[in-house]
Formats: structure tokens, C-alpha cells, sequence
């Protein structure tokens, strides 16, 4: 097997590839600058994070999940499905076009879609647990200890965080406010009951509760 091409990022190796460099320009065009820089530092992360652990795995899997996994996070964002796996599907179709096969395109897919759930995440595929870990070291640094300071703050230097949290925050609560009914099982809630007036998203009690069976 031929080995993969590389180029150093704020200090980390990562692979040179026409996918990859696809897939960053992708996230360029579709993400604003404070978002490009935090697929970039999520992607970082979880290549350094792989390495720290001696993990195995797909370099321009691990790549494309963590690069395209906010690319419908935005004040746009009109639903009707959770953002997550709106993205999901563009990352997979944007995989398959680019010549993966589906299991590879697959990978990326769950890679995306379960992004914001790390207690399902981090127990899968060797690919999606290493995005997982990364994009939530850069939210809520999770695993932050893993990584030697002086690296992170190389990564961040970099990609400057340019006001994540309330950029980010503000892109949850226009889901929260616009597309309640894709909030009520995942974390957009929170924001949603902790800072949207007036929200309401449909409670799991209720659902069971409404099941259209006799008992």
C-alpha cells in the first residue's frame, strides 16, 4: 500500500489528499470563519488525540467527518430533520461523488450524525469515536488533558476560536426558536429551555404516552 501524502497544520501531520483538500475547501465555502476554524481545530484535535492513543484508523475518514460535521449549523438552518443528520447526508453524498465506497461514505455518515452525542459516539467505529472525542474537546473539552498545552494553544493560534461559544450558542437557539420539533431528543434542547422564551419541544413521556395502542 502506498503511503499517504502528508503536510504539517499548526504543527500536526495530516494526510494530503484531493479529498481532503475537497473537503476542507467545502467547509470553507459553507461554514462562517468561526466555524471553519472549529471544524479545522476538531479535525486537529482528533488526529493528534490518534496519535497520543496509537489508534488505527482512516486518515481521510476521520478528515471528512470532522471537517463536514457543522456544515448545516447556521442562523439558515431550516430543518426539517435534526441538523446533524442534514449534514450527515450531505457529508455521505459528498463522499460518494468524491469516488468512497459505503462503507467508507457510511463511516463519515455516522461520523456526522452522531457528532453531538458522545455517549453513543465514542463507543463506536475507531473513525467516528476519534471525531467524536475531537469536535467535543473543542466544545465542552472533553479529553483536553490528552493533548500537551502547547499543542492545543498552537492549534487555537492557528484557528482562532473568534467567539465560539456565542456564536455557536446563538446558532442553538435559532434552531431551538425556528425548529423545535427537531430538538426534543438531542442537546439543542437544553439551550432551547434554558434560554428561547416560549419554547416547547415535544416531551419523550408524551410520545410513549400517545402510543397508539390499547392498554
Amino acid at each position: 500500500m502506498t503511503a499517504m501524502e502528508t503536510r504539517m497544520i499548526a504543527g500536526i501531520s495530516v494526510p494530503r489528499t484531493k479529498l481532503v483538500e475537497r473537503a476542507i475547501n467545502y467547509a470553507r465555502e459553507a461554514c462562517e470563519p468561526y466555524l471553519f476554524n472549529h471544524v479545522m481545530r476538531s479535525w486537529l484535535f482528533a488526529v493528534k488525540i490518534a496519535e497520543v492513543q496509537n489508534a488505527t484508523h482512516d486518515a481521510e475518514v476521520l478528515a471528512v467527518g470532522a471537517l463536514l460535521h457543522d456544515i448545516t449549523l447556521n442562523d439558515r438552518f431550516a430543518g426539517p430533520r435534526r441538523f446533524e443528520v442534514e449534514a450527515a447526508d450531505l457529508a455521505r453524498n459528498f463522499a460518494i461523488e468524491s469516488g468512497l465506497d459505503r462503507r467508507r461514505a457510511q463511516l463519515i455518515w455516522d461520523s456526522v450524525a452522531l457528532n453531538s452525542t458522545p455517549s453513543i459516539g465514542l463507543y463506536k467505529e475507531t473513525e467516528i469515536a476519534l471525531c467524536t472525542t475531537g469536535i467535543c474537546l473543542d466544545v465542552v473539552g472533553l479529553g483536553y488533558s490528552l493533548i500537551p498545552r502547547s499543542e492545543v494553544q498552537a492549534i487555537i493560534a492557528e484557528f482562532p476560536r473568534l467567539g465560539m461559544k456565542e456564536r455557536m450558542t446563538a446558532c442553538f437557539c435559532h434552531i431551538a426558536q425556528t425548529q423545535p420539533e427537531t430538538t426534543y431528543d438531542n442537546f439543542v434542547r437544553d439551550f432551547g429551555e434554558r434560554l428561547v422564551p416560549g419554547y416547547k419541544a415535544s416531551s419523550s413521556v408524551d410520545l410513549v404516552a400517545a402510543a397508539p395502542f390499547d392498554e
